[in-house]
């Protein structure tokens, strides 16, 4: 059994974590720990405060206790908003605190567009303008190339979390461009773990959305490879082997 802990923030699409894990059809076990998010809001100032130690340090005992074997901080915005020093600084607090390997959602979005091959992607973001730019501005500096950005204007996780497949579909649809290889939805707040299949055979490419990136990358965390074609090309391909 390989158990994976998440630190959640607050309560939106956690439902899509048991989802995952029965799609998963193996010996996994995905522990989810909420953190309190202090104001929900998609504004920096909130932001950073919802990705700050304090907040994430109180859920790490509980993951410790649940036999957790690698954490991660499943929060896009909550963790590129720092930048990729900060958000590895971020990291570094968290594993320590846990005492674990860590990760979180924004360097899985990195990680994972780096499996599939996707050199560059296009970015459909429930976020106002300027905080998906500072998703674009991160993929960036961590060696993604961002072909199109599609900020959708929502300011809280509690409305993105209302979305049903159309709306996904649509914001997924007006990010798209012909040379983008993946279509990133960095929104852990969305539900979309029982839409990948439909998304990439509509959008005909492999889709990249929040909390499936963020199970793959604490899999990864603990050398696990799981072929699980219900959570899209991600968990299907084999991975690239860099020259």
């Amino acid at each position: 059994m390989t158990s994976l802990g998440f630190l959640y923030p607050g309560h939106s699409a956690e439902d899509d974590y048991p989802r995952i894990e029965q799609l998963l059809g193996s010996d996994v076990r995905l522990t989810v720990v909420h953190t309190d998010i202090g104001e929900d809001a998609h504004r920096v100032d909130a932001l950073l405060e919802m990705g700050s130690a304090h907040r994430l340090e109180a859920g790490v005992e509980e993951l410790r206790l649940a036999g957790a074997e690698a954490v991660v901080w499943a929060c896009t915005s909550g963790s590129f908003v720092y930048g990729l020093q900060g958000a590895h600084e971020q990291v570094r607090g968290l594993a320590m605190a846990a005492g674990l390997p860590a990760s979180s959602t924004s360097f899985a979005f990195a990680h994972a567009a780096r499996e599939i091959g996707a050199t560059r992607v296009a970015v459909g973001a429930t976020y106002p303008d300027d905080v998906a730019a500072l998703f674009a501005a991160f993929l960036k500096e961590a060696g993604t190339e961002v072909v199109a950005v599609r900020g959708s204007g929502v300011v809280t996780a509690a409305e993105v979390a209302g979305w049903d497949y159309d709306r996904v579909l649509a914001l997924a649809r007006a990010a798209d461009r012909p040379d983008a290889d993946a279509i990133l939805l960095p929104d852990t707040a969305l539900h979309t773990a029982s839409h990948l299949p439909a998304l990439e055979k509509d959008l005909a490419k492999p889709v990249l959305t929040a909390n499936q990136v963020s199970v793959w990358e604490a899999l990864r965390l603990t050398d696990r490879r799981v072929n699980a074609p219900e959570l899209g090309t991600l968990f299907t391909r084999e991975p690239i082997v860099q020259a």
